[in-house]
């Protein structure tokens, strides 16, 4: 167990909760789209396995909460990968989500609060992810925890 929050606990996830990744995470995969692409469930779907798959093929972190044996939610995060533009050492956050149900107690904060501590004690200075302009709840959360934008995408329909 890696952080203990009350009701639940954090802990390191292995081979036996990947299944779960990838249910909750399709179950999710459509709240942080953009409405700017009008693309069909199935497309989100597709690429969310594919980002998991690369993922869980390269050094990564899969952290999981639970209570009472319950999965709520997870943290899928690259630990070797470099920035795309400096190639500054960082800890990329593939994904987050927790349970519909389970939202609101905190989780996502735990999540990334031991990202951090684990990033810092490997030395990486910077934590990274993306986030889509649309996706206000998550974007308050990170700005809470403290992250900046550091750059935009930018897309123009035709």
């Amino acid at each position: 167990m890696l952080s203990e929050r009350g009701d639940y606990t954090i802990r390191h996830g292995g081979p036996s909760d990947v299944p779960f990744v990838f249910d909750l995470g399709r179950r999710t995969v459509d709240d942080g789209l953009s409405s700017l692409r009008n693309a069909p469930a199935s497309n989100a779907a597709a690429a969310f396995d594919r980002s998991v798959n690369f993922a869980l093929s390269e050094p990564h972190t899969l952290l999981i909460a639970e209570a009472g044996g319950e999965r709520l939610g997870f943290m899928l995060g690259l630990d070797d990968a470099p920035d795309d533009a400096t190639g500054t050492p960082q800890l990329f956050c593939v994904y987050v989500a927790v349970e519909a149900y389970a939202r609101r107690r905190g989780i996502a904060r735990a999540f990334f609060d031991v990202a951090e501590k684990a990033a810092q004690a490997a030395g990486v200075r910077y934590l990274s992810l993306v986030v889509s302009e649309e996706n206000l709840a998550a974007r308050s959360l990170y700005a809470h925890l403290g992250f900046l934008t550091e750059r935009r995408i930018l897309c123009k329909v035709l």
